[in-house]
């Protein structure tokens, strides 16, 4: 059950939550300097990926330059629909960057993040790290499409201090644009050929989401990393080291293309739940993905067992609420631990009417938990359908 302080009550899952008002103004933010990254490794963009400009990186070039794990589960290859494909950014609204490493700093993110619309870099030829000294906030009237592209380049990072990227339609410091910011079709934002590390949200209100917290309107995820994000380490239904997700319009679901959670040891991400993604009432389609190295740090569970803290469930993957959907395509989950339940996924639906669907996928090698009704490593209600087709699960 979420524990949300908000001025706007809304319905969500069977809990009274109400939005927040506060945050920053539009735009500002002190320089920060831009590191380079280390060195390069690579990942395609996948089977069916479209054909779409992704801000240098064409669809079957390498996605990615820099340290650290590929984006993408290399094994996957399963089509992707047209509306999981990564955005055009062919006319960009905004072009961070001169052509010169100094150029990218940290207020020209959170201001070109703040102004909306079709946002790109250009920062130099090499890989770059901009370290954010506040969180870039999305406002809900610069849409209703926002796009952030790296270009397989840019790497944001919280400092290991601070959230990285903000959304939520019901926030009144970042516009209301309808009476019905529970379920509106905008902002449609999409993040991809970016990496996100250390990212944290510990001690925030929003109870999750290191690198990204995203309610309202739409969310997609292309050819992007998570390295190094975390959240509050204990709490019974907080989450999502790299994603922190609420009321997805319409229940459509947020898409996760070739991306990657951890991907090797030292990489993993960390949160009381959810290492890697985490929502409540949101279906998810996971494409061509990886998750490892990830934990779920709580320890009790939800409802927290008496004298515990909380939390410990989905190493990789945290879903709770109402009729949500989980899909999983081509895609890769293992070594992701925890101490309570779902070693790589935890999916409980409060109606009881909600889906897992897992295709060509192996979910494999995560440790701890326990509560495994159906499959190995999937906590669930017993009544949850499963439908498993041409997957390793063991």
């Amino acid at each position: 059950m979420m524990r949300r302080s908000l001025e706007l009550s809304l319905c969500l899952s069977g809990a009274a939550v109400l939005g927040a008002c506060g945050g920053e103004v539009r735009g500002g933010g002190e320089t920060t300097g831009a590191g380079g990254a280390g060195a390069a490794s690579a990942s395609g963009v996948g089977a069916g990926a479209g054909d779409a400009g992704s801000g240098g990186a064409t669809p079957g070039s390498p996605a990615h330059a820099g340290g650290g794990p590929a984006a993408g589960n290399p094994d996957g290859s399963c089509a992707v629909p047209p509306e999981a494909r990564a955005a055009d950014t062919s006319s960009p609204t905004t072009v961070i960057g001169d052509g010169t490493p100094a150029s990218c700093t940290s207020a020209a993110v959170v201001a070109a993040v703040a102004g909306g619309g079709v946002i790109t870099f250009d920062c130099g030829p090499d890989p770059i790290t901009i370290t954010l000294e506040q969180t870039a906030k999305i406002f809900n009237d610069t849409g209703p499409e926002i796009v952030i592209d790296g270009g397989g380049l840019v790497t944001l990072s919280g400092g290991g201090a601070r959230r990285i990227l903000y959304m939520n339609t019901c926030d009144e410091a970042q516009v209301w644009t309808t009476p019905n910011c529970d379920n509106q079709d905008h902002p449609r934002l999409t993040v991809q050929n970016l990496t996100f590390i250390e990212g944290d949200s510990t001690g925030d209100d929003d109870e999750g989401g290191g690198a990204i917290f995203a309610q309202g309107g739409r969310l997609k995820v292309v050819n992007s990393r998570f390295f190094n994000n975390a959240c509050d380490p204990t709490g019974p239904d907080l989450g999502g080291a790299g994603i922190r997700a609420f009321m997805q319009y319409e229940g459509l679901p947020l898409y996760v293309v070739n991306s990657t959670f951890g991907g090797a040891e030292g990489y993993g991400n960390a949160c009381a739940n959810g290492g890697g993604i985490s929502s409540i009432g949101v279906s998810w389609t996971v494409i061509n993905s990886l998750f490892s190295h990830n934990r779920a740090l709580g320890n009790g569970g939800n409802p927290a067992e008496a004298g515990t803290p909380g939390g410990g469930s989905g190493g990789a993957i945290y879903n709770d609420g109402d009729t949500m959907t989980l899909t999983l395509c081509g895609t890769r989950i293992e070594r992701n631990e925890v101490n309570a339940y779902g070693s790589a996924i935890f999916f409980v639906t409060n109606d009881h009417s909600g889906n897992i669907v897992i295709d060509r996928s192996v979910i494999t090698g995560n440790v701890g938990g326990s509560w495994y009704p159906t499959y190995p490593q999937i906590s669930n209600h017993d009544d949850t359908p499963i439908s498993v087709t041409d997957s390793t699960i063991e």
